[in-house]
């Protein structure tokens, strides 16, 4: 029957066109996907480029404070031996601590055990800066200050609260002595309050005080 010709031809045309070009493009969207994805693929493949970036980026990340320290990080400070009676000293107050050098390179040992030591570097930093008198001196050491220790893009940038920060950026329209000083007393009492208690009850505190009690003892 002439219906029965019609339905027979009609499959045959369908067998053979060709596939639409959105069905085209989607099986080679699909088909591609795997070996030849871009950053915007939802399954990126080992081959990208931007995957490549995001794991130099991760490495970068998982890099610790305490090897990005190690670079370039000043000496301790010179200073004598402590004695029993300023390691006693020591624990009375934060103050007496950070009072002497011995008692600084003592703390900033622990510190970097905690990987925290650029706290110490920064305060330091602070202080060091207070005692120039050179303008020019003044404004090429707040300049580095900031670099290394308030950018966000610096490894030892250290931990401030954003009125602070603002008040740092206002003043370093025109650095001076005093640019960090809100900040320098925020790093100071952060340690004091979360690093000092620990330092305390640490091994190297331990281990110092007995070693130059029994030296006393001999």
């Amino acid at each position: 029957p002439m219906g029965s010709e019609r339905t027979e031809i009609r499959k045959r045309q369908m067998a053979t066109t060709p596939e639409t070009p959105a069905a085209a493009q989607a099986q080679l969207s699909t088909g591609n996907r795997g070996s030849n994805a871009c950053c915007f693929c939802w399954c990126c493949c080992c081959s990208c480029s931007c995957l490549t970036v995001r794991n130099q980026e991760e490495e970068r990340a998982r890099r610790t404070s305490h090897e990005l320290q190690a670079e370039g990080i000043p000496n301790c400070e010179e200073s004598p031996a402590p004695t029993l009676e300023e390691v006693n000293a020591w624990a009375q107050s934060f103050d007496k601590l950070m009072l002497t050098p011995a008692g600084r390179n003592a703390f900033r040992e622990f510190l970097r055990t905690e990987f925290s030591e650029e706290n110490m570097l920064f305060w330091m930093a602070c202080e060091e800066l207070k005692q120039e008198s050179n303008k020019s001196v003044i404004e090429e050491k707040a300049r580095l200050i900031y670099e290394d220790y308030i950018s966000i893009l610096s490894p030892k940038e250290v931990s401030l609260d954003s009125r602070v920060r603002e008040v740092i950026n206002r003043n370093m329209l025109e650095p001076s002595q005093h640019t960090f000083d809100d900040a320098q007393l925020q790093i100071y009492t952060l340690m004091h309050r979360d690093s000092y208690p620990r330092f305390m009850n640490s091994a190297i505190y331990k281990d110092l005080l007995q070693s130059l009690s029994e030296k006393s003892i001999e």
